[in-house]
């Protein structure tokens, strides 16, 4: 489906274009050959390596994790009972009321983005949308936002103005291309139990229905986005329920809904209206590839087109995931919450999170979020291979993080005051990215127990020098193999010294560096070693 901006407006009454002039030679075709031509991976993200995210959105609320707004409309998930009990049946009481009941009353950007900033990150990313569907910025095309419902605030605005204040790149995330196919669960009905048959909000809802309420003038059907996949009559278990939703509405869909033109005109033009208000230096999509066939490459194609007319040439960062090794050189790559297995010739990105993506309560109370020796394992592995790491904190739905996660960010900070201006910040990968006994695959969603240990080393190097990350703190003598005199003949060592401390003692042989650190505290975590010489590097 190939959708121009003009016909994309064309179907919206009284609607115009937003005109940018562009420098001679600006225009940015919208294929992957033209976004080829113009992509050059900016040197700022290069440099940046850690960029901490707020995925904020009204599905923190309930503090119950993720994709609740899909998953309380599935009779028989945990989140459905969740919702029966804390906020009544989904056919009386939807998501459209959960939405509104997002206050943000004690939200305190200032404060979250100098504790993010403290800690390392040089990019900030907020949330500009979910698969929910509610934008969370002044939205000229999409009337359910947060000027108009739940904190009545312009979220996006407010990060944006704080996060440049603060001297960070500024980054947004759109996951409202998967709108049209993950609320379908909403024009469901309880296949069991007392009120079985009975359909859910979103498929009895209409604008009219909103006279006199907090919703009056919205049209649930622009949030809830209309039925695509409506399940049929005479469904009469919740199981077959849920395997009919799975089957029909539960894959990964980025192709543009034949049924549907409306929401692909609508998403593109949201897109567009995005960048251009907040000037965002990164757009993170969650999508393989890009969504709706030619509009995604439309939407790519005019956010470099705003760069170029900014900056003389490409200075933002669109990210997708699952791209070709061609479409790497039009995109960053991301890897959601997986590893790389190699160093990559270009730069990429992993995202993950210490919990959810969306605010569980449940972490905090069984204390299971990730530590912060576990983030910077994450972190010196990814920078190791030519990537950056995008970490999630996840945010409560009053505006707040919990105190466990406070910690896990004050354990950060220790960390990257330590060692960051060292090791990471500016760094370029080695000739190879490290050694040890760990083993990672690559792809996303393969993070598991990975356990690393004192003999799993990741290289950096920056002005020079060259480092060595212990992805544990040793409690004996560590042998690198890499740096012996059988794998760098030509090379000499003349000093190691640990980061942040004093020098090391080392012994050189044709099987390795051996280095002897002092005992570490018990918030040490991730020695780094510096070594001084000759060509090394």
């Amino acid at each position: 489906m190939r959708l121009t901006r003009r016909q994309a407006l064309g179907s919206f009454a009284g609607a115009s274009a937003a005109s940018v002039s562009l420098p001679a030679g600006a225009e940015v075709a919208p294929d992957w050959a033209g976004l080829v031509d113009a992509f050059r991976v900016p040197d700022w993200f290069r440099d940046a390596k850690f960029g901490i995210w707020a995925h904020w959105s009204a599905q923190c609320v309930p503090e119950f994790g993720d994709w609740y707004g899909r998953q309380m409309y599935l009779q028989g998930n945990p989140v459905y009972a969740h919702h029966l009990k804390n906020y009544g049946h989904p056919a009386d009481r939807g998501f459209l009321e959960i939405e509104n009941a997002w206050k943000a009353e004690n939200w305190d950007p200032e404060h979250l983005v100098r504790l993010y900033k403290a800690a390392g990150a040089r990019y900030f990313m907020a949330l500009a949308n979910h698969h929910d569907n509610l934008d969370t910025y002044d939205s000229k095309y999409h009337a359910w936002n947060t000027l108009r419902v739940g904190p009545k605030r312009d979220i996006i605005g407010t990060w944006e103005k704080i996060a440049r204040a603060n001297g960070l790149r500024f980054a947004v995330s759109n996951h409202s291309a998967h709108a049209w196919h993950w609320w379908q669960t909403a024009y469901g009905y309880d296949a069991e139990g007392p009120r079985a048959g009975e359909r859910y909000d979103a498929f009895k809802l209409t604008k009219a229905d909103g006279a006199g309420k907090w919703w009056d003038g919205l049209d649930p059907q622009e949030l809830y986005t209309g039925p695509s996949m409506v399940p049929p009559e005479g469904i009469e278990s919740a199981k077959a329920m849920r395997d009919w939703h799975d089957v029909h509405s539960g894959r990964w869909m980025e192709f543009a809904p034949p049924q549907n033109p409306h929401h692909v005109a609508k998403w593109l033009l949201r897109q567009q209206d995005l960048v251009e208000k907040y000037r965002p230096d990164m757009v993170y999509f969650d999508n393989f590839g890009l969504p709706f066939g030619n509009v995604g490459l439309e939407a790519i194609a005019h956010y470099y087109r705003q760069s170029i007319a900014r900056d003389g040439r490409v200075e933002v960062v669109a990210t997708a995931k699952q791209l070709t090794p061609y479409q790497r050189t039009a995109l960053v790559d991301d890897v959601e919450r997986g590893f790389s297995d190699r160093l990559r010739g270009e730069p990429w990105q992993t995202c993950t999170c210490i919990g959810d993506w969306h605010y569980n309560r449940a972490r905090y109370e069984q204390k299971s979020y990730v530590p912060a020796a576990k983030v910077i394992q994450r972190l010196c592995d990814v920078v190791s291979k030519n990537g950056n790491l995008l970490l999630s904190i996840p945010v409560r739905g009053d505006g707040t993080i919990d105190s466990e996660e406070e910690k896990i960010v004050a354990g950060i900070t220790r960390w990257m005051q330590r060692n960051g201006d060292a090791a990471i910040f500016g760094s370029r990968p080695w000739r190879i990215y490290g050694e040890g006994p760990t083993k990672v695959g690559g792809g996303m969603f393969n993070e598991g127990k990975v356990e690393f240990t004192a003999d799993d080393v990741r290289f950096t190097t920056r002005k020079g020098a060259l480092y060595a990350a212990l992805l544990a703190w040793p409690e004996r003598p560590v042998t690198i193999v890499g740096l012996g005199k059988a794998a760098l003949p030509d090379a000499a060592i003349e000093r190691v010294t640990l980061v942040g401390g004093g020098r090391v003692k080392f012994e050189r042989s044709d099987a390795g560096l051996t280095v002897t650190l002092p005992r570490g505290g018990p918030d040490d975590f991730v020695p780094v070693l510096r070594m001084d010489g000759r060509g090394l590097v």
